[in-house]
């Protein structure tokens, strides 16, 4: 089974130079060696209860880690070398009207984590996401990034808004839960002016 990555011009992420180093962890691409190690909070059921998907096991786990554009898309926070989360960081094009598209391919990115909960409330989340977003503007220069959840899930939006992220939008029931049904969804966005805006103030 590979473990290649797509070409630089379809993984924007391979312009990075991995890893990266905050105060208390390291962040870096995922490797499908790390399949064991992240199953080990994602097949815990409070964890996968909001998750886009549920993994029969951690066979059907590594099969899905394996595709490329998972591969391409999914970073691990280590402390002291052991997994502690993994990131999902997507660049993507914005809406354009077509006279004007070329001009939104590849300016913003979706941001999604899932973190071990014997390891919650220490700040690993918002610390490798605050990471993420610098990367994002400063690194990538790209313009917004966006986060989506269940909006019952307030543990991920609470920690949108510790990022400084705006809520944008409220769907009422659009959600389909696989045990709870039709539920609402919720979003946020952080724009780069805002994340700079930000940096100032906090360094003034």
């Amino acid at each position: 089974m590979t473990t290649e990555l797509p070409s630089a011009t379809t993984d924007p992420l391979s312009a990075v130079c991995w890893p990266l180093a905050t105060e208390r962890l390291t962040l870096r691409r995922v490797t499908l060696q790390d399949a064991e190690a992240m199953w080990r909070y994602r097949g815990l059921p409070e964890v996968s209860h909001w998750l886009t998907f549920r993994p029969r096991d951690l066979d059907d786990w590594r099969l899905l880690l394996a595709a490329p554009d998972r591969l391409a898309t999914t970073l691990v926070a280590e402390r002291d070398g052991r997994v502690v989360g993994d990131f999902y960081l997507r660049v993507e094009d914005a809406w354009a009207q077509r006279e004007v598209a070329e001009r939104a391919r590849g300016v913003q990115a979706e941001l999604g984590w899932v973190l071990d909960p014997d390891l919650g409330g220490r700040g690993y989340a918002t610390e490798a996401c605050r990471a993420l977003l610098r990367l994002c503007f400063e690194e990538l220069r790209l313009r917004r990034v966006v986060a989506n959840a269940f909006a019952d899930n307030e543990a991920s939006w609470r920690l949108m808004e510790r990022l400084g992220m705006r809520r944008e939008q409220y769907t009422v029931r659009e959600s389909l839960h696989r045990e709870l049904g039709w539920i609402d969804g919720i979003s946020y966005a952080l724009l780069a002016d805002e994340w700079a805006a930000a940096r100032r103030a906090s360094s003034s």
